[in-house]
Formats: C-alpha cells, structure tokens, sequence
C-alpha cells in the first residue's frame, strides 16, 4: 500500500458494506419503490455503497413522522436545557467518531482527509456546540403600547418565539455532513423537528449522522433522512404542505425551483446559493500574502465552495507580478485522491461537475481566454481536473461570468478602484468578495461599496459560528449562523393582555 494513504478504519469499511435504507423514525427502512442507487468515490469511479433512492410517498412518510415527533412534545415539549444537553451529547458523539466520519466523507465526496478531519468534522463539532448554546437564549420582548380603547384599559403586551414545525434541510455535495448540520441543529435548538435530504451523490454522512443522533439522544422522528434525487425526494420535500420552513444550499437555478416549489404554500425559506466571488488586489498589497490567499480561496475543496474566489482583479502595477507568482504556484500542486496526505488537488465530486468544468474552460478558452497553467482533465483514474489559472479574460468571457464551481482562477487587471469596484459589482450573484491591502482607509471605503453578504480584508474563506453569511442578489435569501440562524426557525407570537 501507498506510505502516503490513510488506512481505512474497518467501521468504515463496514459501514459502506451496510445495505442503507431511508431514516424514518428512528430506523431504516427500504424505500416504498424498492429502489436504490449507487454512491461512488470520485478517486477512482468506483462503486463504494448504496443507499435508498427515496420519492415522494417516502418523504411524505418521513414528513409524517417529524410532523407526529412535534405535536407530541417529545422534543418541542423539553425544557431549552434539555435540548441544549443532548444538542452538546451530540458534539460528543460526533467528536467521538470524528475520523470515521472525515473518511466516509472523503471517500464519497473525495475532498482532502486533512480538510476532512479539520473543517467537515472538526469545525462541525464546534458549530454544533455552538448552537446547542442558543436554545437557552431564544427571547422575545416586552412591549409598551399605546391602544386607545376601551378608556382606561390597560394592557401588557408582549412577544414569544415559538418553533416553525417541520424544518426541511435539503443540503449540497460540496460540504455534506457540516451543511446538513448547519440545516438541522439551528431548527432542533429552536425546538423543530426536522427532515434532512442529502444530496444524492453524497448520502453516507447524513445517514450515520442519523445514527449518532439516536445516540447521542435525539428521539425517534426528530430527525429523519431521506435519500433520493432532487427532481424527485427535493421537490417533493420543498413542496410539502407539512413543513414550516424549508433551508437550501445549492445552485441558484435549483434554489429557485425550490423557492417557487415552497411558495405554493407559503413555506417559511431560507436559500444560500451560487457566487461568483470577486477578489481585488490593490497596488500597496502583499503580493506573497494575496497568492496565499488565492491558493486557499480558489482551491479549497477544490473550488467547489459557494464562497470560493473566482475572479481576481489584480492592479495593474502588481499584474504580472502576480500572475506569474500564482501561476507557478498552482503548476507545482500535486493531484492524488482525498486520502492521500500529500495530494493538494482532489477529485471532483463527479464525473458530470468534471465534464461541466472542463466544458466551461474550452468555452472561456474560446473567447479568447489564454490558459497560464492547467486547462482540462488530468490523466488520472477519478474525476480530476487540473488547477487552471487563465487571463485575458474580457468581461463576458463565461469563465469570468458563470459560476464554475471547480478549481479554475480568472485573472483580469485593473487600474483604478472605482473600475475595480465597478467590475467585482457587474454580476447577478453577491454573495462574498475580498480585498488585499495594507491601506486601512482603502479597505475601510472598499468595504460598503461592494454588494455582497460577507468581505473580507486580506483573506478570503473563513468563516465562524457567530458571523452571518449569506448573501445579495441571486445569490440568495436570508442567512446561516448566529443568533439570526435559530430565530428563522421561529414564529414570532405577539401576545396582548388586558387587565
């Protein structure tokens, strides 16, 4: 065996030897069809698992279930304490099985083992543990009104949060098991039960975290999964007449087939959709720094991150520069499977997203794009794509338009800030942007000029618990984390007493 591959743990190996059904209930069961579909590691194509292949009357049952947990009070009904206890035995358990679950996720999402171990579980646990804290701290307010009649009358107003129902978390495959997460403890925190669709290409995590839930405390039909395709289980789960509030990250076309899906019953919704995120480069920045932050920024997972840094504006000053340090930085990266320690680059989830990517890079070469380094598919088992990095992009070249969602940079210079600005702003999505300087003032004015829900200020791509992220335009509507993310699974109640 390679020195440099991670051995696979043998409850790993025995858990993608299970025959999966859906989560219903607490337990597994088949689909209704009978059907089932194949999970594949993008390393090398092959065929690892197989789960069901859930449909409507599945998600119908699953919504069911949740809708039943909630009207009996087995986990809305707990004191905010107990809730936030078995919300923090849930920490404990996922940290428990921290490197079980980093490789289930490596294996069928093929990310990094290392990206794996410190943000998809590691920041995971510290996520859950933060928001288990929230559900002591849901509050209402007391208010002072001023009703006229009847003359004399007084009255005590006030308001009191109150659990949406059934939350629906529909989650991606670019972070499977922490986006589930960042869908289902907000809502169980604030007291909702909750129905989880993961996406189909990676249903392992969400599956086992069913489990560890049961463990760690969580009631039967609190939390269910149901596995399945999105035209069928999504759509069926966004347009349920029994779900409170529905939470989707993807793209921003399907984010928007399901807002129109929840509309139909005037679904509480959450969307966290595409981006294409500006980075911009003043002439005072730290060269050295802003290429770091690149290769973290464009890169992480492999590009396929929502926030990722796509379009880089570099000032003409430092242009060449920079794309010359850039370029020979990312021509050095090692490609190699996720559990390969010292692979840089990984697979894509797919072979489709790695068909897509490549197609997008020959239509951005088309327009006239010149490719510095990479440029298609790497000669390798899996579904790689080499790191690109292009310039001479103009400004409706669709590498610089369209979101790519794979490791590919696009380079364009600048010369003055307001053109800069002008550019990062000339796009239908707004969902994160960066800017490198030294300059506090430059940053400090840059900053509320650029549409977008988060910026940054040399970096690009952290985020925190406690920090809103979401974003402007197409790019979707409200936020994730903080105090804002568990009060969106909450009805206000406004409650006047006259006495």
């Amino acid at each position: 065996m390679d020195q440099n591959l991670v051995p696979v743990l043998d409850s790993v190996r025995a858990f993608l030897e299970r025959e999966h059904g859906l989560w219903i209930d607490g337990k597994p069961r088949a689909a209704l069809s009978g059907r089932r579909k194949d999970v594949r590691n993008p390393a090398c194509g092959a065929v690892i698992a197989s789960v069901a292949d859930g449909e409507a009357a599945d998600v119908d049952a699953a919504v069911g279930s949740a809708r039943r947990a909630f009207e009996s009070g087995v986990w809305s009904g707990l004191r905010p304490a107990e809730r936030e206890r078995v919300l923090l035995r849930l920490a404990d358990v996922l940290e428990a099985h921290a490197e079980e679950l980093a490789q289930l996720e490596t294996l069928n999402q093929g990310k990094s083992i290392h990206l794996a171990r410190a943000i998809e579980v590691g920041g995971s646990i510290e996520y859950v543990r933060y928001m288990a804290g929230w559900a002591t701290k849901i509050t209402g307010e007391t208010l002072d009104v001023s009703i006229p009649a009847p003359p004399g009358a007084r009255f005590t107003a006030f308001t009191r949060r109150e659990p949406v129902g059934v939350a629906a978390g529909i989650a991606p495959w670019n972070f499977p098991l922490m986006i589930a997460l960042w869908k289902t403890v907000p809502a169980l925190a604030a007291g909702c039960t909750a129905v989880l669709k993961p996406a189909s290409e990676t249903p392992l995590s969400a599956l086992r975290l069913a489990e560890l839930a049961l463990e760690a405390g969580v009631p039967p039909g609190v939390f269910n999964v149901v596995t399945g395709r999105g035209e069928a289980a999504g759509r069926a789960l966004a347009g349920h007449p029994l779900i409170g509030k529905v939470s989707f990250t993807g793209s921003t076309e399907v984010g928007k087939a399901v807002g129109h899906a929840a509309l139909d019953n005037m679904t509480r919704l959450a969307l966290e959709l595409g981006g294409k995120n500006p980075m911009l480069v003043l002439g005072d920045a730290d060269i050295d720094q802003a290429v770091r932050g690149a290769l973290l920024g464009g890169f992480l997972n492999q590009g396929q991150v929502c926030a990722a840094a796509s379009r880089l504006y570099v000032h003409r000053s430092k242009f060449n520069l920079f794309a010359e340090a850039l370029s020979a930085a990312v021509a050095g990266m090692r490609l190699g499977p996720g559990m390969d320690l010292d692979a840089q680059v990984n697979p894509l989830v797919s072979q489709r997203r790695q068909q897509a990517v490549c197609r997008l890079i020959e239509r951005g070469r088309a327009a006239g794009a010149r490719v510095l380094t990479g440029g298609g598919a790497a000669d390798l088992p899996g579904y790689f794509v080499q790191p690109t990095v292009m310039a001479d992009l103009a400004p409706d070249n669709p590498v610089a338009r369209e979101e790519v969602f794979g490791p590919v940079l696009a380079l364009m210079p600048f010369d003055e800030v307001d053109e800069a600005v002008a550019l990062a702003n000339d796009t239908r999505y707004g969902l994160a942007a960066s800017v490198w300087t030294n300059d506090l003032s430059a940053a400090l004015d840059i900053v509320p000029r650029l549409q977008a829900g988060t910026v940054w200020v040399n970096s690009h791509i952290p985020l925190d618990p406690g920090m809103p992220f979401g974003g402007y335009k197409e790019s979707g509507l409200g936020r994730e984390f903080g105090k804002g993310a568990v009060e969106s699974f909450t009805e206000i109640k406004s409650v006047c007493i006259a006495h």
